[in-house]
């Protein structure tokens, strides 16, 4: 409050200062009228020239007309040169003369403007001083880290115990608690204490936790920064708060040094066009040189976490600097159960709350989406005016976490409701008798985010591979809608553009990732393209020929094709169930997987009853 009232008040004395510069200006010219020597001249000859008042320090003369009365400022150049000029006028009494001093105040007015504008620059670069820190003795601090220390003696401290699932990865960092607890039972038995541990894991999965609940542990002082805090536009800054970063941690040791987004920083040197020495690498040769220069006695472990450790470079992930590596993978069925009760703890859930039917529902949620969606479904319950939340503000907040809020509101033609009812109907048919595939859990028509309706289903288990077998059947489910379109409606349209694109990825990583062309054999071709480092690919090739990249479209295509008429043949046979179906979804808009198979049951009674 103080920092805004004072820039206030400075700003005040600006405006005023250009409010009397301007009046001073305007009232000069409005007063005086300069006039050139010559016109002067011209009108003393011709004895127009009433009043003549002469400064010889200005070398400037205030001249008054007959019949005026506004001062006219001519300069002259040689006053006692211009007196003896027109002596005889003067001694005639054709116009009075006038010799008068300059005073002090007159000075001071002639030099205003220039006083002025030098105190507006003054003031201006004390605000703009003052903004960037410097009026508090922070000018020169660009190059202080700006890493935040958490107190190892506050209250709400993160442990173990609040990060649920994670069981392998946090025996693994357990030890590490244990070694800043004690380090010297480790050191007596001749063990080198680990100088960092690398965090490795998807968006949400839970690292930042960790490292919180390391230091928590240990009752350790913890310095959390962002890789992208070290970087600035001024070269050297990045590499000065790396050492001022460890200076700090010296001095409190032992302690966690936790760097989040490390790939910010850490990223493969001359990897930039034409390898340049950048700042960023300028940056790295820093971070590199303090880890491996810690003294003896600096019990300083850094942590750090990132979801992209292909780039980072080498040199960080050798012995000595980063020890460990600790895989943070995306949680179980078992650990989003924990995850979901930990969340849960703060919220009134209703006791028929099964937490282990949605954490089967959630599979591919990160602690972070779990999280999420039991806040949005404590939003959603506050805003039906319930006192606890059921299972269907959670079932409703796993749909809006995962495809965005319904669109009840948007117009929609009958037309695109019947062509959204029979893509949707065709993706759950197809879908339906696949055998690997997983089982429809909802299917709905009313648009989703980006989506015009969309069809969700439930995993029947958790897997961490996906054979050939299961992706020829994930392309067929895609492509149920659009061939759907074509059977029923004889014409397409563009809402089936995400699922063929997603079918055609599918098709072309099994045959140039994983190798499952039985044509082309078990080779990789082409190099990944997640990351794209200039100066590397400009020489990069392509590792196979011109002929083997037709080889490898014919191949695409062969697998997409052969999807497409694998779903055309069950939609065919099962055409009365599609139109059930979609007849279904256009009377109610959405339906879920009881009403579905119910579709089916019926169809086994009549079947049995003829």
């Amino acid at each position: 409050m103080k920092k805004k009232s004072f820039l206030r008040s400075l700003m005040s004395y600006v405006v005023l200062i250009l409010i009397i510069v301007l009046s001073i200006q305007y009232m000069e010219q409005a007063t005086n009228k300069k006039i050139t020597y010559t016109e002067f001249m011209q009108k003393i000859t011709s004895k127009e020239v009433k009043s003549v008042e002469i400064t010889y320090e200005k070398n400037s003369a205030e001249v008054v007309y007959k019949n005026d009365t506004i001062k006219r400022i001519v300069d002259i150049p040689d006053s006692s040169a211009f007196i003896n000029s027109v002596e005889e006028q003067i001694k005639s009494g054709e116009f009075d003369l006038t010799i008068a001093e300059q005073s002090g105040f007159v000075v001071f007015l002639s030099i205003l403007p220039t006083l002025a504008t030098v105190a507006l620059l003054v003031i201006l670069l004390v605000v703009m001083l003052q903004q960037t820190g410097a009026g508090s003795n922070k000018a020169m601090n660009f190059g202080k880290n700006r890493a935040k220390l958490v107190n190892p003696n506050a209250e709400k401290k993160t442990l173990f115990g609040d990060v649920a699932g994670l069981k392998e990865e946090k025996e693994e960092l357990e030890e590490i608690v244990e070694i800043l607890k004690d380090p010297k039972r480790f050191k007596d038995m001749g063990a080198r204490v680990p100088k960092g541990v690398l965090l490795v894991g998807g968006p949400g999965t839970g690292k930042t936790l960790l490292a919180k609940a390391v230091a928590g542990e240990a009752k350790v002082p913890f310095f959390s920064i962002s890789g992208s805090d070290f970087l600035e536009m001024f070269v050297g800054v990045g590499a000065s708060r790396v050492r001022d970063l460890f200076e700090e941690a010296k001095k409190v040791s032992p302690c966690i040094v936790f760097i989040d987004e490390i790939d910010a920083v850490g990223r493969h040197r001359g990897a930039g066009l034409g390898g340049g020495h950048d700042e960023r690498e300028q940056t790295l040769n820093q971070l590199l040189v303090e880890m491996d220069g810690f003294g003896t006695k600096d019990e300083i472990i850094v942590i750090a976490a990132t979801n992209r450790p292909d780039i980072l470079d080498p040199a960080l992930l050798r012995p000595g600097r980063f020890d460990r590596q600790i895989v943070v993978h995306e949680p179980d069925i078992k650990a989003r159960q924990e995850i979901l009760e930990l969340h849960s703890r703060n919220k009134p859930m209703d006791k028929g709350i099964d937490f282990k039917v949605i954490a089967k529902n959630t599979s591919g949620f990160a602690g972070a989406d779990l999280e999420n969606m039991l806040n949005e479904s404590a939003l959603l319950a506050a805003r039906k005016n319930k006192k606890n939340i059921g299972m269907q503000e959670v079932e409703e907040a796993l749909v809006k976490v995962m495809l965005g809020p319904e669109k009840r509101s948007k117009v929609i033609s009958e037309k695109d409701k019947k062509l959204t009812a029979y893509h949707e109907a065709g993706h759950a048919i197809v879908s339906r008798f696949l055998k690997d595939h997983d089982s429809v859990h909802q299917i709905s028509i009313i648009p989703r985010g980006s989506t015009g309706g969309y069809t969700m289903y439930r995993p029947n288990e958790d897997k961490n591979y996906h054979s050939k077998h299961e992706m020829e059947e994930h392309i067929i489910s895609l492509l149920g809608g659009r061939v759907a379109e074509k059977l029923v409606l004889d014409d397409i349209s563009t809402g089936a553009s995400s699922d063929i694109e997603r079918a055609s990825k599918i098709a072309r990583a099994m045959v140039t990732k994983y190798g499952m062309s039985d044509k082309l054999g078990p080779i990789t071709f082409g190099a990944s393209q997640e990351e794209v480092f200039l100066g590397r690919d400009f020489n990069t090739q392509k590792n196979y020929s011109e002929k083997v990249a037709a080889e490898i479209d014919e191949e695409v295509k062969a697998i997409v094709v052969k999807g497409y008429e694998e779903a055309e043949r069950i939609l065919t046979e099962n055409m009365d169930k599609l139109h059930i179906t979609a007849e279904r979804l256009l009377e109610k808009e959405k339906i879920d997987s009881a009403e579905f198979d119910e579709i089916f049951e019926v169809k086994k009674e009549k079947n049995s009853k003829e």
